[in-house]
């Protein structure tokens, strides 16, 4: 019996999901061999290379006009390249964990961006409770008020300001790269590749590895480009033109429940019942920010 086009975006959305989530998996295994700059850098030319050959095999186009690459190299440096290096640096001080769960106040910075720097919207009262309730999510999830270290302070900073650039990002990617009249693939394929030139002459000067390559950093590096970086984006584009944006964007409550099992599994990390409470108000926060559910009737 054929697919009906009710179920033809479930494989994507699973796959990119787990892809996704695994990310915070690969980004570790990454830094066996490869600095923070170098798992930025490497993930951005193989995922930029990856989306470039498939528009080539597809005869895609890519931007032409030099103000179409402008905004598209901000996108790329606040989407891909700061935030890509901030992840990396901040998984060298605290758990995949960790950096998995706080990636989902994504939400939370976006609306938050978009209320103080966009004018685009004001908060209403269910979106304050969310900001509210999310930031207790942050505390919990980070173990505040047990204390933390100077190490692991530094680490929740970074991850924190790389869901910052991502807020930042998406209302600007809004305004000036969606609205630009190319094939979503073509406009990926630009952004990724773009942000590994940016960050190109930082990783000439300063070297991409600080060991010998391992044969689990190879494999962390080729999959968290290919995939995380290259790919995923072609499945996201794929989630929203036939399931809709909104059932496409719940992608982003899977990926921290991938990342905790497998730095559970697979990396052997601590966890407390406190971070699963913490994710739990995170999630939620992300919820009511996006206004997909209300705790209070607004007339």
């Amino acid at each position: 019996m054929p697919k009906t086009r009710s179920t033809q975006w479930l494989p994507g959305f699973i796959a990119l999901g787990i892809t996704w989530g695994a990310s915070f998996l690969f980004i570790k295994w990454s830094l066996d061999s490869l600095t923070p700059l170098g798992v930025a850098f490497m993930r951005g030319a193989i995922g930029g290379t990856t989306l470039l050959l498939y528009c080539l095999v597809t005869q895609t186009r890519l931007p032409k006009k030099l103000v179409e690459w402008a905004h598209i190299a901000v996108v790329a440096l606040l989407l891909n390249a700061v935030p890509g290096y901030l992840f990396a640096v901040g998984e060298t001080h605290v758990s995949s964990v960790m950096a998995g769960l706080l990636n989902a106040t994504t939400p939370l910075m976006t609306v938050l961006v978009i209320t103080v720097g966009f004018r685009e919207q004001r908060i209403d009262l269910n979106q304050g409770i969310g900001v509210l309730i999310g930031f207790f999510g942050i505390v919990l999830v980070t173990g505040a008020l047990s204390g933390l270290s100077a190490s692991s302070w530094r680490g929740v900073a970074e991850l924190l300001g790389a869901t910052l650039c991502y807020g930042i990002a998406f209302p600007y990617s809004r305004r000036y790269v969606n609205i630009l009249n190319y094939p979503p693939r073509s406009l990926a394929a630009a952004q990724v590749f773009c942000s590994a030139i940016l960050l190109a002459p930082f990783a000439i000067a300063q070297g991409v590895t600080h060991s010998p390559w391992s044969e689990r950093s190879i494999w962390g590096i080729l999959i968290l480009g290919a995939l995380g970086t290259g790919f995923a984006y072609i499945w996201n584009f794929r989630n929203v033109r036939l399931a809709g944006s909104l059932i496409a964007s719940t992608v982003t409550y899977v990926t921290p429940v991938v990342a905790t099992i497998l730095g559970i599994w697979l990396l052997k990390e601590s966890f407390k019942i406190t971070q699963v409470i913490g994710g739990i108000c995170v999630l939620a926060s992300g919820a009511l920010v996006q206004k997909r559910i209300r705790l209070l009737r607004i007339s």
